[in-house]
């Protein structure tokens, strides 16, 4: 908003006001080709996910978390993910020696040239967070929200610099799942959103970035979806944890590794496309397949899913599912020719 113009004194006439446009965002620090040193707030799975993967795409990180064992915690999660990491490729002059925890979160921003927040997903939290980064970190830099639904335009309130706060929603892990979605909040400049993006894809990210606010964003409202219905399932008897897994990893992941849902329909119409696919099966969207509201999570279903879990997992660790999961990611990505510097032979072969 632009300031206020004072008043004049009775009886006389003011001067035509200036046309005045909105105020720019400070430019950045840096240009996002140059970012060197990354500052990660929050340090659980999704923190030092971020961490893991700005360490193997090159960056010196500083990382804060307020916990007391967070730093142990951290270099835990980064030396596990690391392996992965090095089959993904590693940045020259990628290493784990390039984290540095530091006690403040003022310290941990003070020289950063981007920030990554990923504090627990609660509105007041975020709110006074951002608050802090903005007020502490350098001038024009670029402070994002790991946020899994919140709109920035909710968490951006009480920053004083709110036009450089943005989403930059990742998937866990970060440090192996490429999507990042990129929005801003109604006080956000575009200039800062535009930045991000860039940042995030030099960083080695695939990224969305979207036109406007959605609470979920894209992703997540599509497997909140999915989530919910599944859970309709098991709390009917209508189907198990493991059969409903079943049902994605042998069917349609395996397509939807390749290609998303709505290219994967169009396929199924055939030399028609999606217009015949729509012609064909549209009227099957009024018949009962799906539920889409969310079940009650009572104590017979929250015990039924885990249950279930714990019975799928077959005496396996999380740390060996982890690995496995890791495993199975790369490989996909390889097959599908995904992996950076892949050729059209090698996914050939």
């Amino acid at each position: 908003m632009n300031a206020a113009q004072p008043a004049q004194p009775a009886g006389t006439t003011a001067p035509a006001p200036a046309v005045q446009s909105e105020p720019a965002t400070p430019a950045a620090p840096c240009a996002p080709e140059d970012v060197r040193r990354v500052a990660c707030v929050g340090a659980g799975v999704i923190g030092g996910g971020w961490v893991a993967h700005f360490l193997a795409r090159g960056y010196d990180v500083t990382a804060w978390d307020p916990a007391p064992d967070a730093e142990e915690k951290l270099r835990r999660l980064v030396d596990a993910a690391w392996p992965a990491l090095e089959q993904l490729g590693l940045a020259e002059g990628a290493s784990p020696d390039r984290l540095t925890v530091v006690p403040t979160l003022e310290e941990a921003v003070s020289d950063a040239q981007f920030v990554q927040e990923s504090a627990p997903e609660k509105l007041e939290l975020k709110r006074d967070l951002l608050a802090r980064l903005d007020a502490a970190a350098p001038a024009g830099v670029v402070i994002a929200s790991s946020t899994s639904g919140y709109p920035m335009t909710d968490m951006q309130t009480r920053a004083e610099g709110a036009d450089r706060l943005v989403v930059g929603h990742p998937f866990n892990p970060p440090y192996l799942i490429p999507l990042v979605e990129v929005v801003g909040g109604e006080l956000t400049a575009p200039s800062a959103v535009g930045w991000a993006s860039r940042f995030y894809e030099v960083a080695g990210k695939s990224v969305i970035t979207m036109e406007r606010e959605v609470p979920g964003f894209i992703a997540n409202r599509l497997q909140e979806a999915l989530w919910r219905e599944a859970l309709h399932m098991v709390a009917n008897g209508e189907a198990t944890v493991a059969e409903i897994d079943a049902s994605i990893t042998e069917g349609p992941g395996l397509r939807w590794a390749c290609m998303g849902p709505m290219l994967t329909f169009a396929l199924a119409g055939g030399e028609g496309g999606m217009a015949h696919m729509l012609d064909h099966f549209g009227p099957s969207l009024k018949a009962p397949w799906t539920r889409l509201e969310a079940p009650e999570l009572d104590r017979e279903l929250y015990d039924a899913v885990v249950r279930g879990c714990d019975e799928a997992a077959d005496g396996r660790s999380i740390a060996d599912l982890v690995a496995e999961r890791d495993r199975g990611v790369i490989e996909v990505l390889r097959a599908t020719g995904r992996l950076s510097g892949q050729s059209t032979q090698e996914v050939a072969k």
